[in-house]
């Protein structure tokens, strides 16, 4: 019987399941996704609604559209750098795309490309000053956080800006064999950013400029200039969230992505991306932004009040802060 059971084990072990399951099992997402899977059973148990077809298409949106802004500024933690302005931009590039579309009456692709520009300049902002200046990454973007914002509120004196074309809606709004066209764009950003990091001399230097700026510099490399286009890409995914934002909402809202910064720059955190830069992965935010998205949708489920959401989120972030110093610390003494 033994005998048995060991050759069907080795039967087991052979097949192409196992193999991939040995793969995903060595990986160091491992652990951050099997968390994700007990926090899903876990509050399941207590709203069995949670995990529903109707809740899950709703969660797998909100999960999208922090993973995007996340992914963006993924990049700028690799290189060492910080953004805080990504919510206000979510916010000025869906202000700015909707206004181009209701009050100058153009096309939606045209809108969108202003859209997509106002975020590509304002990283461009960003990446000048923090890279040719240079100035603190964390002063530049906390500054452009309330210019950007400000200019939101300048333009909508606080209302938001309706009317949006259904035409624009449909398209955005739009679901593939069920799945939501955000879904989609994430998985596209997503596997753009993995070649690019994984397979391309932009996303090596990157990871070595993360790892040892100076270093890096005295090899030869344009650290600045690498620099400056992490912000660019930052900034830019930021105004992809901001678009997707007016057809989720018909409107595009001044308040529109306030807040969202934390949540990606957690969800990167959370994913293994380290806060002194050179370490994480796509996989890995992306696993962060789900964690994210389950544990907001999880408060909401489980009926606790919009007072302590916000205390429980920011908890969840100090302590993914705490254990990347502690991970960060573990490897200096291995080294």
């Amino acid at each position: 019987m033994i005998a048995n059971l060991e050759a069907k084990f080795e039967t087991i072990k052979s097949t192409k399941v196992w193999r991939i399951l040995a793969y995903l099992s060595c990986r160091k997402e491992a652990g951050i996704f099997i968390a994700l899977v007990a926090l899903m059973v876990l509050i399941s148990i207590f709203k069995p609604a949670f995990i529903a077809g109707e809740n899950r298409y709703f969660l797998s949106r909100q999960i999208a559209h922090t993973a995007i802004v996340a992914l963006g500024v993924f990049f700028v933690i690799l290189s060492g750098g910080i953004d805080l302005s990504m919510g206000s931009v979510v916010g000025l590039s869906g202000v700015l795309c909707a206004m181009a579309m209701v009050v100058l009456h153009l096309h939606p692709l045209l809108a969108v490309g202003i859209g997509l520009l106002t975020g590509v300049v304002t990283g461009a902002i960003n990446g000048t000053i923090v890279s040719y200046i240079p100035v603190t990454p964390f002063i530049v973007t906390l500054g452009m956080m309330s210019i950007a914002r400000g200019a939101v509120y300048v333009l909508t004196e606080g209302k938001a800006v309706g009317n949006i074309p259904e035409s624009f809606i449909d398209v955005v709004q739009m679901n593939v064999y069920g799945v939501p066209m955000a879904v989609i764009v994430m998985l596209i950003v997503a596997a753009i950013a993995h070649v690019a990091l994984t397979y391309t001399v932009f996303g090596r230097r990157v990871y070595a400029i993360g790892g040892n700026e100076e270093a890096t510099r005295l090899s030869g490399i344009n650290t600045q200039r690498v620099k400056f286009f992490t912000y660019v890409i930052s900034a830019a995914l930021s105004s992809i969230t901001g678009m997707l934002f007016i057809a989720r909402f018909r409107t595009a809202q001044a308040e529109a992505g306030g807040g969202m910064e934390l949540d990606a720059i957690a969800a990167a955190v959370i994913g293994g991306t380290s806060l002194f830069g050179g370490e994480g992965t796509v996989l890995g935010v992306l696993v962060g932004a789900t964690i994210m998205g389950v544990v907001r949708s999880g408060l909401i489920f489980l009926n606790v009040s919009p007072f302590w959401q916000d205390s429980v989120i920011g908890v969840v972030i100090v302590l993914a802060a705490i254990f990347d110093v502690v991970r960060s610390a573990s490897r200096g003494r291995r080294r």
